[in-house]
């Protein structure tokens, strides 16, 4: 495929996304940018969350590593419905009872400011580290296969894509970003279904014989029974659900979204239909990682470089320029679904928990969206800086940095979180901020010497449950019973 042609196509694109910004953002206000003017239809919202829970890392990552992994990720999604069901039942009903715009809002009503400005810390960290993850993705292939071409270096590449999702998500916020959302779910998923009838094609099978193919090939392995093995299936199962918790239920890029719903029913509607959507999309995206997988087996493909240079590969070189325009276009979609929200996100909880425009009475309206737009821009610098220093350390799949990540930065706030809601005492606040920082190096310590220690075996992502489980203790050592 022409990098004239891919080109062509990434800016078609952009273009219909900023005609929707433009029609969304009429009359935008900051209420709008953070939470949408409350008015969000609840299966625009549901619909859309596919897409943004997908993401890049979805597209690309997850089909790449399936040659190695197998479908053992399906273990992690059956966890998910756990955790949404906790999120539906316990998360939701207190977001909205006390009417937040910020989740980590509750972290100063809890327990007090150190509490809040530590939880709001955490998840702006590892928001960045994520969103940067899954920019990169999406730049990284726009720079292989089209721009180094034409000698363009990838720091400009990082900061036209970086400067475009600023620029659309400038006015509006999140509620440009819940109609957008739609349209990338609906590329994503045509794109990938789409590329699984290309794929049979091209290997002059049907759909029903290429699957039974790489079932003979074991690529559709699900159930690891060896308790010491990473994939363990009833480790991968307890630690989807947390996963689900934490990088949905306390991520304020997820929530956002869900409270810009009309009420709490509606929200909760919106996280049953997703999270049971999830399970047939990703059974599809496991699919067609096992279909990329024999081609290249079939066909004498070899990749270079990472697990995640497989499905571009495939897509672009080797299946025809209908193929490729289609994954261009997925590819896309999955990257501005999760980009565009996470810079809203990092901008509402940067503007309101940290620079605590909503608890300054004397601040104009006029003032607090320049201090929004100061921020929207902050954020969009900071990105770019990753992501251009993540160019440095890139050796393995995205999926499995990201969730690695997830289970050090996201431990403290479930730690924190579940705490506040189940336990009735009182914390020392001042001590949390140092158990925050103390709960994932301790974690480190323990993923680092597990085999030594526990006969073989070796921490996976259930690591978060154990960092958020160290937190809870530090949190339990300096509390008290309240009157």
């Amino acid at each position: 495929m022409s990098p004239q042609l891919i080109l062509y196509s990434f800016l078609a694109y952009t273009a219909l996304l900023f005609s929707i910004s433009w029609l969304t953002g009429k009359k935008a206000d900051n209420q709008s940018f953070f939470i949408g003017n409350k008015v969000s239809p609840w299966y625009v919202v549901a619909y859309g969350m596919i897409g943004a829970s997908l993401s890049g890392v979805t597209f690309i990552s997850i089909p790449g590593v399936v040659g190695t992994t197998k479908f053992s990720y399906m273990v992690i999604v059956f966890g998910y419905l756990v955790g949404y069901f906790v999120i539906a039942n316990v998360l939701l009903p207190l977001y909205y009872k006390l009417n937040l715009t910020s989740i980590y809002t509750y972290l100063l009503q809890r327990f007090g400011m150190n509490s809040y400005k530590t939880g709001a810390s955490f998840f702006l960290l590892s928001r960045i580290i994520g969103a940067a993850f899954r920019m990169f993705l999406v730049v990284n292939v726009l720079q292989y296969f089209v721009l180094d071409g034409y000698g363009v270096p990838f720091w400009a590449t990082v900061l036209a894509f970086v400067g475009l999702i600023l620029l659309y998500t400038w006015k509006a916020g999140i509620k440009t970003i819940v109609w957008t959302d739609m349209l990338q779910t609906t590329f994503m998923l045509t794109a990938v279904i789409v590329s699984l009838f290309l794929i049979s094609s091209h290997l002059e099978n049907s759909i029903s014989g290429l699957f039974k193919n790489i079932q003979e090939a074991n690529y559709t392995h699900m159930f690891f029974f060896d308790w010491r093995d990473k994939y363990f299936f009833l480790k991968q199962f307890v630690a989807g659900a947390f996963i689900a918790i934490v990088m949905t239920g306390l991520d304020q890029d997820m929530m956002q979204k869900n409270l810009s719903c009309r009420n709490l029913e509606d929200s909760k509607k919106n996280i049953y239909w997703m999270s049971w959507a999830l399970v047939p999309v990703n059974f599809i995206f496991l699919t067609l990682g096992a279909f990329l997988a024999f081609f290249a087996q079939e066909q004498g493909i070899t990749i270079i470089g990472t697990s995640d240079n497989l499905f571009p590969e495939i897509a672009l070189n080797h299946l025809g320029n209908f193929a490729g325009i289609v994954f261009i276009i997925g590819l896309i979609a999955a990257a501005y679904s999760s980009a565009d929200s996470a810079l809203t996100a990092l901008t509402t909880s940067f503007t309101i928990d940290i620079l605590g425009v909503e608890r300054k009475s004397n601040l104009t309206e006029k003032r607090k969206t320049k201090l929004r737009k100061y921020s929207h821009f902050g954020m969009a610098l900071v990105l770019i800086f990753v992501i251009i220093g993540y160019e440095l350390i890139n050796n393995q799949a995205i999926i499995t940095k990201l969730f690695t990540i997830a289970g050090y930065t996201y431990g403290p706030l479930l730690g924190l979180f579940s705490f506040g809601i189940f336990l009735n005492r009182k914390v020392n606040d001042k001590w949390v901020p140092l158990i925050a920082i103390l709960s994932p190096s301790i974690s480190y310590l323990i993923q680092a010497f597990s085999p030594q220690l526990l006969n073989g075996y070796q921490f996976g992502f259930e690591l978060l449950i154990i960092n958020g489980l160290i937190m809870f203790g530090g949190l339990l050592i300096v509390s008290k019973p309240k009157n």
